[in-house]
């Protein structure tokens, strides 16, 4: 009875040595080169693979390390491991799962991969493989003018290679998506449902978002949002927003529109993004809406048309005291100081990255003051504001002019006005004689105005 437990110990393992050892007998090598040939004919563009090795323990499975793909690298893989089940390894068509280690992609690998997606092999080829789960690990985006944390994936698919369910979620768990299929009265859509905590938004301004919920119904070729809802910077944030795509001669046209409502958002540490000079502190209120239309998704925010109205309640211009411009005692940029207001409103429009405030009004005890402002693609600043300044029982209307960037704004007596001004005082003496000069050169800036030249 002993020695036939020996003889199977002793069996198994030799089977087991067996197993450990047969993989480093087959020349790997040969299938490798093959498998690039195949990738690099499927995706269109040149496929590497390093290294690759077969092993049969604990289950059947091929490893393959250091993938690239692209002249320039636009895919990179450390590791894909690719595991068919046992019992589809004999059968017509393979149940896989794969296992994919720190991918890093490039915003220009979109491209092959969505062709790839829509070139539909063979049914002959559609029938080898099924990909029962898919695992990413460590997936880092590389894109221009962003920077997106590493992310992880988890993906279900049923027998015909269709989503079952997918979880996308940020390594740091800040953020994190689910995806589900959804059956409904007019066909199958997928349910995509997103939540954050402290996230920074690695687009534009790096807001930072402390709570957000946002449902999407993803159909066709249409991405809906009816309802999001973002609480940051003590405010709320709410509205909606449809993206849609349309292929048209093999070419891709997007288009977004939506609705936005800001209610109680507190603007000091967002506008110190903008600007540290020149920025506002109190509580934003405002709605508006939301449209574009480009070739290329990326290309949305550069093509966007917003109108804005808003207001900021009980706040303070740090950086710049309108008073004292309007004194016209300053003949060169002198920033500094503050300019507290009851009320500050107005329409923010943009074209692209052009942008414009315009109707701008600005109330306190001792100033109220209108304006528009233009911002350029370069965040040059182009404007024209008028500042009552309350003088004992007098209103004196000064003119300024708005000049420099967004970051470091420059604003100043107009030119005219500190001309009438000097030129009154001459003649009819200081007070009466500045006020009536300041009214002449800021008539002549109007009519200039009329003329396109505010210089």
């Amino acid at each position: 009875m002993l020695n036939k437990y020996k003889k199977i110990l002793i069996g198994a393992a030799l089977v087991i040595g067996l197993l450990l050892i047969l993989p480093f007998l087959i020349p790997m090598q040969t299938y490798l080169h093959q498998a690039e040939k195949i990738a690099s004919e499927k995706l269109g563009q040149s496929v590497t693979i390093n290294s690759a090795h077969l092993f049969l323990l604990p289950s059947p499975r091929v490893v393959a390390s250091d993938i690239v793909v692209g002249k320039n690298q636009e895919l990179k893989v450390e590791s894909l491991v690719v595991i068919p089940t046992l019992g589809s390894l004999f059968s017509a068509t393979r149940i896989i799962d794969l296992n994919i280690s720190k991918p890093v992609m490039k915003k220009a690998a979109l491209d092959f991969i969505s062709a790839l997606s829509t070139n539909k092999s063979e049914s002959s080829e559609a029938a080898a493989v099924n990909i029962r789960h898919i695992k990413i690990n460590d997936l880092q985006l590389i894109w221009p003018d962003a920077k997106y944390p590493a992310m992880n994936a988890d993906a279900t698919l049923a027998g015909d290679n269709k989503l079952e369910s997918a979880v996308v979620e940020t390594v740091d768990g800040k953020l994190k998506a689910n995806v589900t299929p959804k059956v409904t009265p007019n066909g199958d859509e997928q349910l995509i449902t997103v939540n954050a905590s402290k996230w920074t938004l690695p687009v534009g301004l790096p807001l930072l978002i402390d709570k957000a919920k946002l449902e999407m119904h993803l159909k066709d070729n249409k991405l809906s949002i009816p309802k999001i809802d973002v609480t940051l910077y003590g405010g709320k944030l709410t509205g909606d927003t449809v993206l849609s795509w349309q292929e048209n001669n093999g070419k891709t046209n997007w288009k977004t529109s939506g609705n936005l409502s800001v209610d109680n958002l507190s603007v000091q540490q967002p506008s110190i993004l903008i600007s540290k000079a020149v920025f506002l502190s109190g509580n934003l209120f405002g709605k508006g809406n939301f449209s574009a239309g480009a070739k290329d998704a990326s290309q949305l925010s550069d093509n966007l048309q917003t109108n804005f109205q808003f207001k900021v309640n009980n706040g303070v211009l740090h950086g710049l005291d309108l008073v004292k411009v309007a004194s016209l005692l300053i003949k060169q940029g002198q920033g500094g100081g503050e300019t507290q207001f009851d009320e500050f409103s107005g329409i923010f429009n943009s074209a692209g990255k052009q942008y414009r405030l315009s109707q701008l009004k600005i109330s306190s005890g001792l100033i109220s003051a209108t304006g528009q402002i233009k911002i350029s693609p370069k965040k040059e600043l182009d404007g024209a504001v008028q500042v009552k300044v309350k003088r004992s029982v007098n209103l004196v209307t000064v003119p300024l002019e708005v000049s420099g960037t967004v970051e470091h704004p420059v604003v100043l007596p107009s030119k005219a006005a500190l001309a009438g001004a000097l030129a009154g005082t001459a003649i009819l003496g200081p007070g009466v004689g500045t006020s009536l000069g300041i009214k002449a050169g800021g008539a002549l800036d109007k009519f200039k105005g009329l003329f396109g030249d505010k210089k």
